[in-house]
């Protein structure tokens, strides 16, 4: 019989959901953990998304994962209490390049279940059956999930943080990092296994990683409104603009619709945008979002983008325009983006791991990613 390891000493940086997947699973390994996060609670990229674990959408490598992924967020749901749902997504074509490619996606042999739903069909998910705003068609993805992304992390770190072997330290920064020791704002950790999973700040902690690894930040606008009355509590909802950026729909349908947006609605392209939402348990819809990539985002938020976003969402809805929704908050999104790799697992210094997921689906990969760099160790 092969022994079972010693177990280590595992120090994370990042309390996001990438840290924190990297605690689960050092601690399901049995290991010990100790988490630092510079601010007093996760603010960045993990509280600023749709809270979409978007599984149904991804391929390849990143597809394998979020299949994983799945598995445990349902695990962690029963152990943690987070506020989280199998929602299922529904795609809706609204022209019939954007049905050409759901249609596309509904003939592969997938590892995710689909149903192709007829106009009226998705329209009653949408409350537009029958009028005008009908869409053509629809995809339904049942598996997907759906987490409130505002307390989701929260319940996670209390999670780790109340774990015999686990802990959580809130407003504690991370200065420097070297084999065998983290130093921090409080003083140093010894750990066996350092893993820093800062996101789009790597680079204050490893430039040289997050340079060769073309690590830069990506803006997003997000806008969180009331949800419109009688519409009830359903699946996340991607549109047109969604089936360019996810690559479950990749092939000559999804080009052919790109050159259909680009004629009829550049502006759309010239944002980024990624015309989607989410339904939330206390009656509001998350809806975004628009992508912009720098060395270091400005604050600022382009109000023209703001508006073309809820149009459009608007109009998947029936609704007359954006402004028919009432607006509770709109905020920026940042989260880490790379032109190289969609995944960076690095090792700079020996018994240090750096961790980022460079392509905007954290949430929906990050927990079996942290799973498979832990069984590395």
């Amino acid at each position: 019989m092969t022994p079972r390891p010693s177990p280590l000493h595992v120090a994370i940086v990042g309390a996001g959901i990438v840290g924190l997947a990297h605690a689960v699973a050092a601690l399901d390994a049995g290991h010990r953990v100790t988490v630092v996060e510079q601010d007093s609670a996760a603010v960045t990229a993990s509280v600023r998304n749709f809270g979409h674990a978007c599984v149904s959408v991804q391929a390849g490598e990143i597809g394998e994962l979020a299949v994983r992924a799945r598995e445990i967020w349902l695990d962690l749901i029963d152990r943690t209490g987070l506020e989280a749902r199998v929602s299922g997504t529904l795609a809706v074509a609204r022209s019939a390049a954007e049905a050409a490619v759901l249609e596309d996606l509904a003939a592969r042999d997938t590892a995710m279940p689909s149903e192709l739903l007829t106009g009226s069909a998705a329209g009653r998910v949408l409350g537009t059956a029958g009028s005008a705003a009908e869409p053509r068609a629809g995809l339904l993805l049942p598996n997907d999930l759906t987490a409130n992304p505002r307390t989701a992390v929260a319940r996670i770190a209390a999670w780790v943080d109340a774990h015999e072997r686990g802990e959580v330290r809130f407003a504690t920064t991370a200065t420097a990092v070297g084999t065998g020791v983290l130093t921090t704002s409080r003083g140093a950790i010894r750990a066996d296994r350092i893993v820093v999973a800062a996101g789009h700040l790597l680079s204050r902690l490893l430039p040289g990683t997050a340079e060769a690894g073309e690590v830069r930040e990506c803006a997003l606008q997000m806008t969180r409104v009331v949800a419109p009355a009688g519409l009830a509590l359903g699946p996340a909802v991607l549109t047109g603009t969604s089936m360019l950026r996810y690559g479950a729909f990749a092939g000559p349908a999804a080009e052919a619709l790109r050159a259909e947006i680009l004629r009829d609605r550049p502006e759309l392209l010239e944002i980024g945008a990624n015309v989607m939402f989410t339904h939330q348990q206390d009656g509001t819809l998350l809806v975004g979002d628009s992508h912009e990539d720098f060395d270091s985002a400005p604050p600022f938020m382009h109000e023209r983008w703001s508006r073309l976003l809820l149009d459009e969402a608007a109009r998947v809805l029936g609704l007359g325009s954006g402004a028919d929704f009432e607006v509770v908050e709109r905020w920026q999104g940042v989260y880490a983006t790379s032109a190289r790799q969609d995944l960076l697992v690095e090792s700079p210094i020996d018994g240090v791991t750096a961790v980022a997921v460079t392509t905007g689906v954290g949430m929906t990969v990050g927990l079996a990613l942290g799973e498979r760099v832990v069984a590395g160790f």
